[in-house]
């Protein structure tokens, strides 16, 4: 019986290295600032209308001064959706 031939199996070569790329996140830096200093507006003014009884901050606006400084805290977190 003739002997089966022998295949000589291909050298091993490694794949081809991926070349790694850095991710720029292009941070906004005035996103964290003006995230923040909403928030704290929006504290201090709905803060400052329970301690003047709301004679201030606008003492037109009665209660409404309750939706101005919510509105200054719901602005903060739509800025805070930009933030990379």
């Amino acid at each position: 019986m003739p002997k089966s031939r022998i295949r000589k199996k291909a050298d091993y070569t490694p794949p081809p290295a991926k070349q790694t790329t850095a991710i720029k996140l292009n941070s906004r830096a005035w996103v964290a600032p003006v995230m923040l200093a909403m928030f704290l507006i929006g504290l201090a003014w709905i803060v400052v209308f329970y301690v003047t009884d709301g004679s201030l901050p606008i003492d037109k606006l009665d209660n409404w001064n309750i939706v101005v400084g919510f509105g200054f805290i719901a602005a903060g977190f739509g800025v805070s959706t930009q933030w990379k």
